[in-house]
């Protein structure tokens, strides 16, 4: 930020030791579902994150309501969103992502729970593919950070 001694700021911490995270993801177009959970797993491990749980859904439309009842329960300090929504030949594709990401919105700022949306958006199975790593890396680092900056406010 500016270099304003008025200004108070907060630095991004990436510590997850202690933290407690949970993981909904998609069966819906499995094989990208587990590369990014994979790489969200590499990652959470490396930021020393253990308490993890792992929850299934159908697919990116199920996402919010386990995303809620998971929050509501204040057992997690943030939560990830893994899912792949790959364009097919009619609008659905748009009507289901959309919709998705709606309601993992709105989940986030109803509880206060951070929610690191991983739900890729893509065009071709190949883009998904090329994106997981990057994608399920960035969700574990967002659920970390998020989560500490709410801790410090």
């Amino acid at each position: 930020m500016g270099s304003n001694s008025m200004i108070n700021e907060l630095d991004p911490v990436y510590a997850g030791a202690g933290l407690r995270v949970g993981i909904v993801m998609s069966r819906f177009n499995k094989d990208i579902c587990e590369g990014l959970l994979s790489a969200c797993q590499t990652e959470l491990a490396r930021l020393e994150v253990t308490d993890v749980l792992l929850v299934s859904v159908p697919g990116a439309l199920e996402h919010p309501l386990a995303l809620q009842k998971m929050a509501l329960s204040e057992k997690f300090d943030a939560l990830i969103a893994i899912g792949a929504v790959v364009l097919g030949d009619t609008y659905h594709f748009e009507v289901v992502f959309n919709e998705s990401s709606r309601g993992i919105l709105d989940v986030q700022l109803q509880t206060g729970v951070p929610i690191a949306n991983a739900i890729l958006t893509v065009d071709t199975e190949e883009q998904a593919h090329r994106r997981m790593q990057d994608k399920g890396r960035d969700a574990a680092q967002v659920a970390v950070e998020m989560a500490n900056l709410l801790k410090q406010l």
